[in-house]
Parts: structure tokens; C-alpha cells; sequence
């Protein structure tokens, strides 16, 4: 499995996330001409945190007559979708090109860099179907210092059994590796029809969860196209071929845990919503911070939807996905 964590003979003994403060810093200062006490306030660090980062960005020849950002990194590019859409965070990360497993390398990314986003929050909201964030959890270290209390599955059952019981191993590591309790979705995340979804949510242990969805704090959320993916095949769980070909008659062009969206990331008004169990539109609009976890050309189109309706806070892609977000480039071969 390639490893995706920045390749440069600088970076070998420091911590990556040390590397981005201090490239970011030395960028915002030198290059965006902002004062040390106004990095602080945007960094969420001391003014002295400002100077000793600009500081060790010299001593690592990041700060030259220019910003020279550490080879992996890529501060133009993240800097470009933060102001573009409103982000609060940003990674860009290079995974290569040649026979790659993108969910593998973006999931593995994500597990070494997005450790300080969740930290702070008491009840996190994880998408235990999506492969991506199956493999960080897997990849996930044990965090010392984390307030996360549970971690809520935010959709029921898709895919095959192997999958659900992947996906309930996933939820699990993640808890683990948070020091939190794990809460389930053992139901179906689509059923056949609203009643049976009512049913469902009349079980304890899943109402337990429905309602935990009303109070999350942060959501690692589930985002695709309208239409099967990944490991998603019809009737598991899902949306037959000609629901998903109506929905995208109708406008859809991605979903959020299975909540449908068209081009501009307003919501989809279909009467499937009402047969998904899980996290609702209102409840993952409600979260205070919502990242997603994504790239590659099949969820290019659902990727800008979901920045299109604000229903990103942070964002991790790979390197050919930003500039296209970013309009540098029309498409992914």
C-alpha cells in the first residue's frame, strides 16, 4: 500500500500538521502581508505561537526572498478553496497517479491529518458505509486529550453483509481510537417504504442513535453521486436503477447520506427521502462542523454541489480534484 504522507528529507522529524501551520503561517505573513496578531486570531494560536512558527519556517528554508512551501504540500491550493468556498480548513494532498486505490489513499491521509478537527467534539457523526472513512478508521491512532464522547453512525445498513459487517468494525475503531462509545444504525439504511422506516426507528437502540443525530457536534460525512458506487449494488439496501435515473432526470446530482442533490446543493423534493434512516438534511445543516473526505472524478460533480450549498465546513481532496474544483482544469482523465 503506498504511503501518502509528504515525501521530503525535511519533513522525516517533523509532524506534518507542525509543517502545514508553519508554511501557512509564513504564507499569510510574507505573502498575504498580514501582522503576526492577526495570524494568531486566524490560526487560534499566541502571537509568540506566530513568531516561533515563522521562526522554524526559516530555519526549514520555507522562508526565503519567498515561500517555499515542503514538497507534498500545496498552500496555493488550499488557500484557493478556503476563500473560494468559505471554507474554515483545507488539505490538498498529493496520492499519485498510477494504479491507485483513492478511497485507500484519502482515508490513510485523512487519518494522519484530520486528527485536530474532531479533537474538541462530544459526539461525532461517522459514516461507517463510505470506504473512505472506513480506511481512517482503520488507520486512526489512539488520541489522547479527545472530548468525543460517542460517535453516531449517521445511516443504516447498505451493500452486502460483508460490507455491514465491515462497516460495523469500522464504527467500532473509530470509537476506540477516540476513547468514545460506539452508537449503531443495525437497520437498513433504505427501505421500501416510509411505514417500515417508522418501524425501525421505533427500536431503542436506533432511536438512541436518530436522536444523538439532533446534538452532533462534528460529522464525517458520506457524500457520492445519484447513482451506485463503491461497493453499492441494486436491491442491497438501495435505490433501484430507475429511481436513481428519475432522480437524475430531476436534477440530482449527489447525495448526502442518501439525501439528494442538484447542481446548485439545494435539496432534491422526492418522496425516497422518506424510506432512508438516518441523518437528515436539517440535522447535518445543523452540525457545527462538517468535513468531507473526497476526490476522483466520479464525485466530482456531487463534491461541487455539496461546496455549492455550503454543506462543507472542511474539506479533504487530492491534488487533481482541487484544481478542478477550483476551475483550473475541466476534468479528470
Amino acid at each position: 500500500m503506498k504511503n501518502t504522507q509528504i515525501k521530503s528529507s525535511t519533513i522525516s522529524s517533523l509532524e506534518v500538521g507542525q509543517l502545514r501551520l508553519m508554511t501557512r503561517a509564513a504564507r499569510l505573513h510574507h505573502v498575504e502581508g498580514e501582522r503576526q496578531i492577526e495570524i494568531a486570531e486566524k490560526l487560534g494560536i499566541s502571537q509568540a505561537g506566530v513568531s516561533r512558527l515563522l521562526s522554524m519556517a526559516e530555519a526549514q528554508g520555507i522562508i526565503r526572498k519567498i515561500v517555499v512551501p515542503p514538497d507534498g504540500l500545496f498552500p496555493e491550493l488550499e488557500e484557493g478553496l478556503l476563500c473560494q468556498f468559505k471554507l474554515s480548513a483545507a488539505y490538498v494532498v498529493d496520492v499519485g497517479h498510477a494504479n491507485i486505490n483513492l478511497s485507500q489513499e484519502l482515508g490513510l491521509a485523512a487519518a494522519q491529518l484530520l486528527q485536530g478537527e474532531i479533537l474538541d467534539s462530544k459526539i461525532l457523526g461517522f459514516t461507517s458505509w463510505s470506504s473512505t472513512l472506513r480506511e481512517m478508521a482503520v488507520n486512526m491512532a489512539p488520541l489522547v486529550n479527545c472530548k468525543v464522547k460517542y460517535v453516531a453512525e449517521t445511516l443504516g445498513d447498505l451493500g452486502s453483509p460483508i460490507l455491514q459487517h465491515e462497516a460495523d468494525v469500522a464504527t467500532i475503531k473509530m470509537a476506540r481510537a477516540l476513547g468514545a462509545e460506539p452508537l449503531f444504525l443495525r437497520t437498513p439504511g433504505v427501505v421500501s417504504n416510509s411505514e417500515l422506516r417508522r418501524v425501525a426507528e421505533k427500536d431503542v437502540h436506533i432511536r438512541q442513535t436518530l436522536n444523538m443525530l439532533n446534538q452532533v457536534d462534528t460529522v464525517l460525512v458520506g457524500l457520492g453521486p445519484c447513482d451506485f458506487h463503491g461497493p453499492l449494488l441494486e436491491n442491497e439496501n438501495f435505490f433501484s436503477k430507475e429511481q436513481l435515473a428519475q432522480l437524475r432526470k430531476d436534477g440530482a446530482v449527489g447525495q448526502l447520506h442518501q439525501r439528494f442533490i442538484n447542481i446548485n446543493g439545494q435539496p432534491i423534493q422526492t418522496e425516497l427521502h422518506e424510506r432512508v434512516v438516518g441523518m437528515s438534511l436539517e440535522q447535518l445543516r445543523n452540525a457545527k462542523k462538517r468535513i468531507v473526505i473526497a476526490g476522483g472524478k466520479q464525485k466530482l460533480r456531487a463534491l461541487s454541489a455539496a461546496l455549492a450549498g455550503h454543506w462543507i465546513d472542511v474539506l479533504l481532496t487530492d491534488v487533481d480534484s482541487a484544481h478542478y474544483l477550483l476551475g483550473k482544469q475541466e476534468s479528470q482523465d
